[in-house]
């Protein structure tokens, strides 16, 4: 039996690396993108996964992407997302439309694509797939001098309960991913007067996967995550 197809787009040493080697754990066949597949090379031959590099803020290189995609889509996870800071009367708009372009219209494209790509194959159960888009607390409230950030997340989270409202009826579980907190990646050190303030990437992923195996009869459309030690 083939074993089921998995895409994670923007992929990199974090929570989208956890993400990859979960699946592979799970019997998932990967595809990993990324704009630069030099970096994810070594990830890749850990889990067996296939890199294509795609710029997920330009509709080519999705198409691309998808049309590359052997077999049953099942999983299909939007990670890729562009900061840029500063006070709202200095910030450059050049870069401001980069960064929405990349976590808005890229995430757009990217469910675009996946769905189109799920409702033209076989129900599995009577699931057609699921489609992830990792947020952040960004997308249910803004912080000051990150109005490029919150203005994608946004835009990223309404996208996600606008497919999940569409598709859910149509075998397509759509959920979207409040990652409310810093993650514990490399070169990221956690503050010494807040032991286990960070999150797991590891831990990040297996919630990923719980969203995964939910009955279709119980499906999550969003869903927070936040450390223990965090007051709310």
């Amino acid at each position: 039996m083939t074993k089921p197809l998995a895409l994670v787009v923007g992929v990199g040493d974090g929570v989208s690396a956890s993400l990859a080697r979960m699946l592979h754990r799970e019997g998932y066949r990967l595809v990993l993108a990324a704009r630069d597949v030099a970096k994810i090379e070594a990830l890749a031959a850990e889990t067996g996964g296939q890199c294509i590099a795609c710029d997920a803020s330009l509709p080519g290189d999705v198409d691309s992407l998808f049309a590359a995609l052997d077999g049953p889509l099942r999983v299909a996870i939007y990670n890729p997302s562009a900061r840029q800071r500063g006070p709202i009367a200095e910030l450059d708009r050049d870069a401001v439309l980069r960064a929405i372009q990349v976590t808005a219209y890229g995430a757009f494209l990217f469910g675009q694509a996946a769905a189109r790509t799920m409702l033209g194959q076989a129900a599995e159960d009577g699931v057609l797939g699921t489609i992830l888009f990792t947020g952040a607390s960004a997308g249910v409230k803004g912080f000051p001098q990150s109005a490029p950030f919150a203005m994608g997340k946004f835009a990223q989270r309404g996208l996600a309960q606008s497919m999940a409202r569409e598709l859910h009826p149509q075998g397509i579980h759509v959920a979207w991913v409040n990652i409310d907190g810093a993650i514990r990646i490399p070169g990221r050190v956690e503050p010494p007067d807040r032991p286990g303030s960070m999150l797991d990437p590891d831990a990040i992923a297996e919630t990923y996967l719980s969203l995964i195996r939910q009955h279709r009869s119980t499906w999550s459309n969003e869903l927070a995550i936040r450390p223990w030690v965090e007051s709310f």
